[in-house]
């Protein structure tokens, strides 16, 4: 099953990227998401890996994660390693008016599970895309907010004679 949802935010690549590549700031802004944890040395980049909990229904599903792409400002990828067959990916690109577009896209499976493994991916995947829809506003609202409060102080800095 793919999902996807996308948001254009008032803000330069760099700014939602601070946040996407952040594991600590994940349950800030990914709902349904009850864990996003470092496993390992590496906490970002090609290689990091991370265990991650969706809550659908009533049960927490996902695993350990590795991320397999990385192009700064760009693009994340990860697959999984261990629990629900997943792969996701952020992509931010720059708008011709400074603005980012940035879209969330999941692929999950049920392996080896026939009828009922294809049947469990739809029910759920209503609420996947939701999850999914809810994070990229939720990801929108806060990147836009810090970019209010940076240009708010550097205002104020500016005033300071």
């Amino acid at each position: 099953m793919r999902v996807a949802a996308a948001a254009d935010i008032a803000a330069p690549p760099a700014a939602g990227w601070t946040f996407v590549v952040d594991p600590a700031r994940y349950l800030e802004f990914m709902a349904g998401m009850t864990r996003w944890e470092v496993v390992g040395e590496r906490a970002r980049g090609l290689g990091a890996r991370y265990r991650m909990l969706l809550l659908v229904g009533s049960a927490e599903v996902g695993g350990l994660v590795e991320v397999v792409e990385w192009e700064e400002e760009r693009d994340i990828a990860w697959h999984s390693v261990t629990g629900l067959d997943q792969r996701g990916r952020w992509r931010l690109r720059e708008r011709e008016d400074g603005g980012t577009h940035v879209e969330l896209r999941i692929q999950y499976g049920v392996a080896g599970a026939g009828i009922s493994g294809w049947l469990a991916e739809h029910v759920a995947s209503g609420t996947v895309r939701g999850h999914l829809r809810h994070s990229v506003v939720e990801l929108k609202r806060q990147v836009e907010l810090e970019a209010r409060r940076r240009r708010a102080a550097a205002r104020r800095t500016a005033a300071i004679p």
